[in-house]
């Protein structure tokens, strides 16, 4: 896993990006997995380059319980037929937060991060590859599944980092 220094934050954001990663990674490494642990690291540090952070504005435990919530929603925690798998409740629950606190905070980050569902910014590792998203490339205004592309066009759009 990535060390703290391995983010970009602005030094005045870099206590309440330690705390958040602290708790999220405790949380995510007991009850989900390290993935997630990664997944919600990497939201905390772009929302600590946003300017103005939202970290700096309100209760630190709903921000920190809103990128969870976030990350479990870019991901599809709440399809029992994932591992992990955890109820989207049950995020606010152990932080003793309303759920519909911890929504409320988890949309304001979609909104400014502009998440989407399987968003390969923020997608699980090990869901990268099987995620059509990171397979799509616009090819002369056409969106293109680049895995059915010709090898040479597959290898440009390697090297200029467009896929895996």
């Amino acid at each position: 896993m990535p060390k703290l220094d391995d983010f970009t934050v602005p030094k005045n954001m870099q206590a309440d990006f330690a705390e958040v990663v602290r708790v999220t990674d405790d949380f995510c490494k007991t009850l989900l997995n390290e993935e997630y642990a990664l997944v919600c690291r990497k939201i905390a540090a772009a929302l600590g380059r946003k300017r103005p952070s939202p970290l700096a504005a309100g209760k630190l435990t709903h921000w920190i319980a809103a990128i969870i919530h976030a990350a479990g929603t870019v991901n599809f925690l709440w399809d029992k037929s994932q591992k992990p798998y955890m109820r989207a409740t049950e995020i606010a629950e152990r932080f003793s937060i309303s759920n519909g606190s911890v929504c409320q905070k988890s949309k304001e980050i979609q909104r400014a991060l502009k998440l989407v569902p399987l968003d390969p910014r923020f997608c699980l590792p090990s869901q990268l590859a099987d995620n059509p998203l990171v397979w799509m490339i616009e090819v002369n205004g056409f969106i293109v599944d680049v895995r059915h592309a010709p090898k040479e066009l597959q290898q440009e759009a390697f090297r200029l980092g467009l896929i895996p």
